[in-house]
């Protein structure tokens, strides 16, 4: 990859080539007004997908749905709002949505996969490890497309990914997509409210910095969960890794999913949605791990110069720059890094459990015992959550100094082996272990 600046239709291309491809659809692109499936959206989509699989392109779906399809046959109104009700629509709308796409991939002579995720399954480490070898083997084989969903069933509040978007670009990372196509009722990012005659589409984000003065309304459909800010969450999270997204209409995931995507104004075929430019190199799924899916255990307040340290100079969080200790972590475990001003600036995997850190910090490296002499959270260890442009809803935006240390964008690196361009395992007390 050169360093060029990337434009929209190198943007376009590297999405119409991608060979591993993730799609994420919304429940309201697959209901009726009334809730329940509707069938002929349901098989435009798949037509869709199987003529990008018959181009030799794997395709991973991650499928909202599941409780918009259960709201029919349960005799319900709405999108309930107490979890028990959302559970019991999920467990009778699941089985519709599955039975409804192995259905319509048949004609195509594709087969589904189901796979059901919390985000257990890519918090914890041992789990993440297990999903991506399911999703390696299920794409290792011969037309078959893994349908995901989040788990509903079994998903409680405190378990939840919240919506499919922010699964979505997590998947796209774990499977080690080279694109993400967000289909949805929306066809593109607009300047405003898309209903109103002054909103214009915007046809390509280069990066997060063109988002800003853009009115975003985050609120969802009546059957679904994600509005645009979710989206655009989503989209900077998967570019921030490297990865190309366009967001487009689920009307238009025929023209979304072409491999002859236009390369110039004048093309013929017609060019969808919003394209969004990815990081010049793909983030180490150790670090995106840490960012972006890791349970944080306890969490450590730093002075004003230990931020600086760690923010403005990439250093290693010693002790002598932490002021309190919160929780009960254990060495190897992901933390947070906290200001005095309350505000979290990083994360990291600690390197002394909460115990040694409580009765360590406040003081230099030559005070502590000679085995203690080692940083509380390596700056190989660690991710900056301030310091660069926020996604919308507040979420940390990509820290493109994190880009620097990621590894060469055609590796997928498992997170408990990843280690950057650091020093070696043995070096750094707090790598995963």
């Amino acid at each position: 990859m050169t360093g060029d600046p990337d434009t929209e239709a190198s943007v376009r291309h590297r999405i119409a080539q991608a060979r591993t491809i993730v799609v994420k659809v919304g429940s309201s692109s697959l209901t009726t007004s009334h809730g329940g499936l509707d069938p002929a959206r349901l098989d435009a989509l798949v037509d869709a997908i199987a003529d990008r699989v018959d181009t030799g392109s794997n395709v991973v779906l991650v499928s909202s749905g599941a409780i918009a399809a259960g709201l029919a046959p349960l005799n319900l109104r709405r999108r309930p709002r107490d979890l028990a009700t959302q559970q019991a629509a999920a467990s009778v709308g699941q089985q519709q949505l599955a039975a409804r796409y192995a259905g319509s991939f048949a004609r195509h002579r594709v087969l589904v996969g189901q796979v059901l995720l919390t985000s257990d399954d890519v918090v914890r480490r041992a789990h993440y490890r297990n999903a991506q070898n399911t999703f390696a083997r299920l794409l290792s084989f011969d037309r078959v497309v893994p349908v995901v969903n989040e788990n509903d069933t079994v998903a409680t509040a405190e378990i939840r990914f919240g919506d499919n978007d922010r699964l979505a670009a997590l998947v796209a990372h774990l499977v080690g997509a080279e694109a993400l196509v967000l289909l949805s009722d929306v066809d593109a990012l607009y300047t405003g409210d898309p209903r109103l005659p002054e909103s214009a589409r915007i046809p390509f984000v280069p990066d997060a910095r063109a988002l800003v003065g853009i009115g975003i309304a985050d609120s969802g459909s009546d059957v679904g969960t994600g509005g645009m800010a979710s989206k655009l969450t989503s989209a900077l999270t998967a570019t921030g890794a490297g990865i190309p997204v366009l967001l487009a209409a689920a009307a238009d995931a025929a023209q979304a999913l072409r491999t002859d995507a236009p390369a110039t104004a004048g093309a013929t075929v017609r060019a969808v949605g919003t394209v969004f430019a990815p990081a010049a190199r793909r983030t180490s799924a150790r670090l995106f791990w840490l960012r972006h899916a890791a349970d944080a255990t306890g969490s450590v307040t730093l002075d004003a110069g230990a931020v600086r340290a760690v923010l403005e100079r990439r250093k290693s969080l010693l002790p002598a720059g932490i002021i309190a200790v919160h929780g009960d972590f254990g060495a190897g475990d992901v933390i947070e890094l906290i200001g005095p001003d309350g505000v979290v600036v990083a994360r990291g995997f600690a390197g002394h459990d909460a115990g040694e850190v409580a009765g360590i910090r406040g003081r230099s490296l030559a005070d502590v015992a000679e085995e203690l002499r080692h940083p509380v959270v390596h700056a190989d260890d660690l991710v900056r959550l301030t310091g660069s442009s926020a996604a919308p809803g507040g979420r940390p935006g990509p820290d493109r100094a994190d880009d620097r240390r990621a590894e060469p964008s055609d590796e997928h690196i498992d997170p408990d082996t990843d280690r950057g361009t650091g020093a070696p395992d043995d070096e750094h007390p707090g790598s995963p272990r």
